[in-house]
């Protein structure tokens, strides 16, 4: 069964960091474009950054650039997400998902994690 895995999530204080991580079960992470996204109660997905295969193209959604770093190690067969200066609209459900193509936003992402809550309070 192929799966995504997505750990590191919990709660921060505001202007905290931390790092997600997205580990694939089932099949290798090595020949596919990951995405980060994020979802709170009632409102829609929202595209966060996406990185290549090669680790030479990386995006990210204006609305976290500059806080948000998007990285991989192929060799641990593992993506992660770094956030830093955490705010407390940056609480949502944090979802990692893979694809065998690439565009700038992830769309189309055929694999799914279940996410890991990331909650920023005092």
């Amino acid at each position: 069964q192929l799966q995504l895995v997505e750990s590191g999530g919990g709660l921060v204080q505001p202007v905290g960091s931390l790092r997600l991580s997205c580990a694939s079960s089932g099949f290798t992470l090595v020949y596919y474009t990951i995405g980060w996204f994020r979802q709170a109660p009632l409102k829609e997905r929202e595209w966060v950054s996406c990185i290549s295969v090669s680790v030479r193209i990386t995006y990210v959604s204006d609305s976290v650039k500059g806080r948000f770093t998007i990285s991989r190690d192929n060799a641990k067969n593992t993506a992660y997400l770094q956030i830093t200066s955490l705010k407390p609209e940056d609480t949502d459900v944090y979802y990692c998902a893979a694809d065998l193509s690439f565009s700038s936003e992830c769309r189309s992402m055929r694999y799914w994690g279940q996410g890991t809550q990331v909650t920023v309070s005092s």
